[in-house]
């Protein structure tokens, strides 16, 4: 994970735009709000992997770089970094467009880890294809 990236790392996965209800009394976006994008993007990338249901399981590093103000549009940015036997990791970059701008700016970056279930919801091999 960088913070001094220009450009985004991996396919981008999600974007939504920051709305008023979603913020904090200072007029930021709550960090809640910013995860849960993510691990939506997330849980996209690993489901398309595995071919299958998953669950996350852990969110092994967040850092907040800068505040996501309203109006920003929330771009999230998923690459596979690591699939075992049963789980996936997933690392994940949020980026925000400011007054729908190109400009890009890099909030946050994490890396989650989503396990693949079967229909019973019990653990599920990944296939190595």
């Amino acid at each position: 994970m960088q913070n001094d990236a220009t450009e985004p790392t991996g396919a981008l996965t999600i974007r939504t735009l920051a709305m008023p209800a979603d913020t904090n009394p200072a007029g930021d976006i709550f960090g809640g709000w910013v995860m849960s994008q993510m691990d939506i993007a997330g849980a996209i990338a690993a489901v398309e992997r595995v071919k299958g249901r998953v669950v996350t399981v852990a969110v092994e590093a967040m850092t907040f770089i800068a505040p996501v103000k309203v109006g920003d549009v929330l771009c999230v940015y998923a690459s596979i970094e690591r699939v075992g036997n049963t789980s996936i990791t997933v690392g994940l970059e949020a980026w925000v467009r400011r007054n729908r701008l190109d400009d890009r700016t890099k909030v946050t970056d994490a890396r989650f880890v989503y396990v693949s279930l079967d229909e019973s919801g019990q653990k599920r091999p990944i296939s190595t294809d």
